[in-house]
């Protein structure tokens, strides 16, 4: 093989040199072939005239999880690194995750092991530090993250997409290179013979690398990045995936705490309430007491029975799937990274809520769990407990098509029900695609709504523009629910940090509440905030819409009628076990006031649980009076059956 005769920071200069080395090892048996191989690889790179040099990280770029900026010459000299480019968006990027904490545990940086992460972003809303930030700690990332914003080492090296991990020898030297999830076996390989070559050669320095974890900045919250939450209409009761405590909270409408499952640690276990554990939960649906989880990260659809206190599996094997097809039972069928449920009736005309509709993001499709025997449209009569995909071909796409298995999706992230015709459909939040489809009920007939553009293969035609069906812009949108009464769907268009409203009808979609800043102010609907809101639901008959705030840490309470909106406060129960900091609610003494203070009674006024009512206050002093500045005045207001009053 010839030796490059320039030097070069392309990464198509490994491509031959690479390509050869697999080959041969689909080719070899044992582990100490495979060893040998990769030994033999780096013997021929390194005895290369020049190497091919990692270019130095740009001077000014912003450093996570660091005590200062890194140099490529200086502080990684010695060590091997893994260099992982991601946009935290990126399904396939959260896959790989697992895969580099677990290379971590095995191999330390007194080891001669570093991993740096290149956040190269794909949306405008990742280029923001802030932002990174919270995907940094959502995420559990405990290694250096620099954010490359305009991704200027992503084009020097010529990196075509998300993931991709480029290892360095002790020079700054590039050795291989990995696009695409799924390589664990190949990065471990080639990183543990890449630490002994070089260690034989006495090239691996016993040197640490500056490490301050963003993580441990973090004040204590209630919530932690809330994903989804759902309202019981029967029990008048929220259900909140408290995602970044990797539990489940159901909570009365005032935001007592009734019961908190799961936390606050990741696990994969089933049992009590007191012993079972989850991994960052996104969407639930509640229905008889029994509430069903899309368990995310370990792959697998949970049941919580509230009556019996017991969390169950019901689909996935606890590990990710790669089949596309499904048709297995639920525990037996492997699924992937699923965003998000939603209750559904089979072909009978009696609406029986027996099948669970699933957000597949891992593989880009919508599934069906089969909670009794049924019928999915176009299929035969399929058993209970059957798991199997019902629209998109797994591909990465914005494609609709007549055929549901011809359509693709690019990760669908929320899921929404209209059962009633002439709707009949499920709406899904695509992602990735910065979409909002449909999937008929009659026919799987998958549909565009607004959002997108027409070539199914550009995901990136996103933006913030009101507008009518493809002429509006969203940004990776989340959540969807569908609004019965009015029929009206609400979008959670989360990287906008804007909540949407869509009328199906004419395809006209508006924003109703967010400024487009990435803050927490709780007013009105054109002055309040929100931070790249996950989910959100309907509740009390239309007039109250419940949003998880992810990144506020949040769930705000919108009032459609008086466009208001205000924070749901998390109270700690004395039965609960929960972490965090909460509020507490004490009953408080009435101030005494004098008997000649007046006292005024209003006209009954009818408020649900999470209602913002607002009393406005005016004083008519006689004329030439007037306040004495710092002087405390006091006024408070009771109201009959009401014990938390916020005055």
């Amino acid at each position: 093989m010839a030796a490059p005769g320039t030097r070069s920071f392309s990464l198509s200069g490994l491509l031959p040199a690479q390509t050869s080395l697999e080959y041969a090892l689909l080719d070899a048996v044992t582990q100490q072939e495979k060893d040998s191989l990769v030994y033999q690889y780096l013997q021929k790179v390194d005895s290369w005239e020049q190497d091919l040099s990692m270019p130095e990280f740009p001077e000014g770029l912003e450093w996570l999880n660091t005590e200062g900026p890194i140099s490529v010459y200086k502080d990684l000299c010695g060590k091997v690194v893994v260099l992982d480019f991601f946009t935290y968006c990126c399904i396939n990027c959260i896959h790989l995750l697992p895969d580099l904490h677990a290379l971590e545990h095995t191999y330390s940086d007194k080891d001669g092991l570093l991993v740096v992460g290149v956040h190269s972003a794909k949306f405008p809303n990742e280029k923001v530090l802030d932002n990174v930030k919270s995907a940094v700690l959502r995420y559990n990332i405990t290694h250096p993250v620099v954010n490359d914003a305009d991704a200027s080492l992503w084009q020097e090296l010529e990196v075509s997409c998300w993931p991709t991990l480029v290892i360095l020898g002790p020079r700054g030297n590039m050795l291989f290179s990995l696009m695409g999830e799924g390589h664990k076996d190949k990065l471990f390989l080639y990183t543990s013979i890449a630490l002994k070559y070089y260690k034989d050669r006495g090239q691996i320095r016993d040197k640490t690398v500056g490490i301050k974890l963003f993580k441990d900045s973090l004040p204590p919250s209630p919530l932690l990045f809330p994903g989804k939450v759902i309202v019981d209409h029967v029990t008048d009761r929220l259900v909140i995936a408290d995602t970044g405590h990797h539990r489940i909270l159901v909570v009365w409408k005032n935001g007592q705490i009734q019961y908190s499952i799961g936390g606050p640690n990741p696990g994969r276990k089933d049992g009590t309430f007191s012993e079972s554990t989850f991994n960052s939960p996104q969407g639930v649906a509640i229905m008889n007491n029994v509430i069903y989880v899309a368990d995310t990260e370990n792959h697998l659809i949970r049941k919580i029975d509230l009556e019996a206190e017991i969390v169950s599996t019901v689909a996935g094997i606890g590990i990710q799937g790669t089949d596309k097809d499904g048709g297995a039972k639920g525990e037996q069928q492997p699924i992937s990274s699923p965003w998000d449920v939603v209750f559904g009736t089979s072909g009978s005309e009696v609406q029986r809520n027996d099948i669970l509709w699933i957000a597949m993001a891992g593989t880009h499709q919508i599934w069906a769990l089969l909670l009794d025997s049924g019928k999915l449209p176009k299929k035969n009569e399929l058993k209970k407990d059957t798991c199997v995909r019902f629209a998109g071909s797994g591909n990465e796409e914005n494609r609709n098509n007549a055929y549901p298995h011809k359509a693709g999706f690019a990760q669908p992230s929320g899921l929404s029900l209209a059962s009633e015709e002439p709707w009949s459909c499920l709406f899904v939040a695509d992602s990735e695609s910065s979409t909002v489809r449909t999937v008929s009920l009659k026919d799987g007939a998958v549909k565009h709504l607004v959002g997108g553009e027409r070539d199914p293969m550009n995901l990136f035609a996103f933006g913030d523009v009101d507008g009518v069906g493809i002429n509006a812009k969203l940004q990776h949108p989340l959540g969807v629910t569908w609004d019965k009464k009015k029929s009206l769907l609400y979008v959670a268009d989360s990287y906008n940090h804007k909540i949407k409203v869509v009328d199906p009808k004419t395809k006209n979609c508006l924003t109703l509440a967010g400024t487009g800043d990435a803050s927490n102010i709780s007013s009105s609907f054109t002055e309040s905030t929100f931070n790249e809101p996950g989910g959100l639901c309907i509740g009390e008959n239309g007039r109250l819409l419940y949003v998880a705030d992810t990144n506020n840490h949040q769930i705000k309470v919108m009032d459609l009628e008086t466009k208001t909106i205000s924070v749901l406060p998390v109270i700690k129960s004395e039965n609960s076990v929960v972490d965090g900091r909460f509020l507490l609610y004490k009953q408080k003494t009435l101030p005494k006031l004098p008997k000649s203070a007046p006292r005024i009674s209003l006209s009954p006024v009818t408020a649900s649980p999470g209602q913002t009512l607002q009393f406005k206050l005016r004083l008519d002093l006689p004329s030439g009076t007037k306040l004495t500045k710092e002087v405390p005045s006091c006024w408070f207001l009771t109201a009959e059956g009401c014990s938390n009053i916020k005055r």
